[in-house]
This record gives C-alpha cells, structure tokens and sequence, in this order.
C-alpha cells in the first residue's frame, strides 16, 4: 500500500470534531429524555383497557419502527414546513429522534410493566396512595430500575444514530468530518478519527451506565 497518512489536516480541525462530538451527546440526552416521556406514556396506552388507546399506541409504535430514520428526519425537517409547521435543524432533528426512540422505548417499557409483581399496585392501593401515586411513586421507579441495562442500550444506539443529522446539515461530528474530508482530502485520515470518536465516546457511555446498573441493583 502507497499511501501517505497525514493527520495535520485532521489535528487543526480536531476542535471542531470535539464539538460535533459534543453536540451529538446533547441531541442524545434530549432526544431521549423526551422519547422516554413518549415511551412511558404510550406504553401504558398498549396495557389500557381502552381499546381506541390501545389502537393508537400500537399503529404509532408500527408505524414509526417500519420506518427508516431517515425518511423520517427528512420528512420532518423538509416536508412539515409545507403543512405550515416549521423548524430548525436542530430542532427538527431532535424531535424526529424523540419519536423515533420513543417508539422502541414504548416496548422497553410494555415489557417492565408486564414483568412487575402483580401485587404491587394493591399495595400502594392499600398504603392510600390512588391509582396515580402508585404509578408515580411506586411503579414507574420500579420498573426504570429494571429496564435500566435496555434503556442504555437504546441510548448508545440513539448517540450514533446522530450521525444521520449531518443530512439535514446539524453540525454533529459526521457533518465536521466531511466538511474535513472535502476540503482536505484526508479520506482516511478524517474517518478514522471519526470513527475512534464515536468508539471511545460510546465505550465511555457504556461503562458509565454499568457503574449506575451496579449502583442501583438490588443487593444480592
């Protein structure tokens, strides 16, 4: 192989990278702190007993998860300013992720609901909380704490999936990589780097929701 690496190029524009990287992070959190409201919500619809809630719950859930993620990014950032409803980059991007998370979410959480003691709502029952304290205070804690290692991996896969917001032009990493690769004609060198960015960042992730799964496990 003849071929010449160079990272100068990559180097003098390495904080550009960092702040791609770092804004990647931010659209992750935001985005699945909403879809988690999302999630939470539309997976107590699939358990209710109404039935038109139930409906609702499952055709969202279909409907986005038979979607491509980015059909729906550019469907909301190009297509919802023709129905009158327009957005920024940023903010488009960050709700097309919230909904998109939000439905894989819905059956992280169908799935804790289902797999909680029975008796636990007639026990907040009992202790006088209603229907809606128990939820709050009993339920949901509960149940966070055991889908904890799933809602983790939706996260880290969330973060990467932020690379696809380099197509509607957010200034994430991947958007900083190419405008990098293009002006320089570093190919390898500016997707290399790129790459080992988002590795470490996710293996930093990664550990650190271990270290809160340990601290939050029941003890043994």
């Amino acid at each position: 192989m003849d071929y010449d690496f160079n990272f100068a190029a990559v180097w003098r524009n390495f904080d550009l990278l960092l702040s791609g990287l770092g804004l990647g992070l931010v659209l992750a959190l935001v985005s699945i702190a909403i879809g988690c409201v999302i999630g939470l919500f539309t997976a107590f619809g699939m358990l209710s007993k109404h039935r038109l809630l139930r409906w609702a719950a499952h055709g969202y859930v279909s409907a986005i998860r038979n979607t491509p993620i980015l059909v729906l990014i550019l469907f909301t950032f190009f297509a919802l300013p023709q129905l009158g409803l327009r957005l920024g980059k940023i903010e488009s991007f960050i709700v097309t992720l919230a909904v998109y998370s939000g439905a894989y979410l819905t059956e992280v959480f169908r799935s804790g609901l289902v797999a909680l003691p029975p008796g636990l709502r007639e026990a907040g029952l009992t202790i006088g909380l209603t229907e809606l304290g128990t939820k709050v205070r009993i339920t949901i804690p509960i149940m966070f704490r055991n889908v904890l290692p799933a809602l983790g991996n939706n996260f880290i896969s969330l973060f990467k999936d932020t690379s696809l917001a380099a197509a509607i032009a957010v200034p994430e990493l991947t958007f900083h990589a190419r405008k990098i690769n293009v002006e320089t004609f570093r190919v390898i060198e500016t997707w290399l780097v790129a790459s080992l960015m988002y590795v470490f960042a996710c293996a930093i992730i990664a550990a650190l929701l271990r270290r809160v799964e340990r601290h939050l496990a029941i003890p043994g």
